[in-house]
């Protein structure tokens, strides 16, 4: 499993990527710069589509459009370059923003809250909510520090969690009908390090994939916890992790950095692929506001 670099722009925090398999290509933000950027894999085309109030989160509507999760707690839809607004903050989400996302097999989104001053992280004011169909918000857990990589489980029965703020991914088991989380429990605490938990993914063998910030890696889990694999990355920053290609067969890797490379390694901010060696799940539509 050897990285190698497809995109080079380099990105100031590369975050979220989705593959998006009716255009066979790799979606992705850098959050620092406000853009959404879409990577072709056919041509080596790596394009900014979008500039405009910071994305952190994103998935693919069921209609063709894509959903952005944006500052100050928004989620907007974006089709040809037109936004429309479906939710413009909610009760407590005042100074935070939402951050990484998954859609569930019914159409509704999972994410976090994060305090917008990094002073704060440390006070667990973040929350994990879900986002209905109806684009009405509902709080589920409280305390977080900083929510990060969400992914169900193949069966959608379980949904991993990280908090990189306490070094932990956890587990919950997840009833789709209703759209509930139940029995938290420990999955990998990793704060002996390095590094902090970022984004994930997870492959249709259960198994988990974990970005590591500051830990130059990505790292694979079985689905007890146990550590099945490392890959090593020429970049300190790495934050997300998603498989693509028509068998989805490629890990993507997102990384963050690449304006300070002296410090942060020499591929930092770096879109990264490689030979995963299995397959990923196809990730579910939302259908919020349809």
């Amino acid at each position: 499993m050897t990285p190698e670099i497809v995109a080079d722009r380099p990105d100031l925090l590369g975050e979220g990527p989705l593959w998006h398999a009716g255009e066979q290509a790799l979606y992705r933000v850098d959050y620092l710069r406000g853009e959404l950027l879409r990577f072709d894999p056919a041509t080596g085309r790596d394009e900014t589509i979008y500039g405009g109030p910071k994305v952190s989160g994103f998935t693919l509507q069921a209609d063709g459009a894509l959903l952005l999760l944006a500052e100050g707690a928004r989620v907007l839809r974006w089709k040809d370059g037109v936004a429309t607004v479906l939710v413009d903050g909610f009760p407590g989400s005042a100074g935070m923003h939402f951050n990484d996302c998954v859609a569930d097999p019914r159409g509704r989104v999972f994410t976090g809250t994060v305090p917008d001053d990094p002073d704060h992280y440390a006070a667990g004011v973040g929350r994990l909510v879900r986002i209905d169909r109806d684009a009405g918000v509902i709080p589920l857990v409280e305390g977080i520090g900083i929510s990060n990589g969400l992914a169900f489980s193949p069966a959608a029965d379980r949904l991993y969690f990280t908090d990189t703020l306490s070094c932990r991914i956890d587990v919950f088991d997840y009833e789709a009908d209703a759209g509930t989380l139940s029995n938290r429990r420990l999955f990998v605490d990793l704060a002996s390090g390095p590094g902090r938990p970022d984004g994930l993914a997870v492959d249709r063998e259960g198994h988990v994939w974990s970005a590591r910030w500051d830990g130059s890696a990505v790292y694979r889990y079985a689905p007890d916890g146990r550590e099945v694999g490392r890959i090593e990355f020429a970049a300190k920053k790495i934050t997300s992790v998603a498989f693509g290609g028509s068998a989805l067969a490629e890990l993507y890797v997102t990384s963050a950095g690449g304006d300070d490379r002296a410090n942060e390694g020499a591929a930092a901010g770096a879109l990264f692929r490689l030979a995963s060696g299995t397959q990923g799940c196809p990730r579910a539509f939302s259908r919020i506001g349809i």
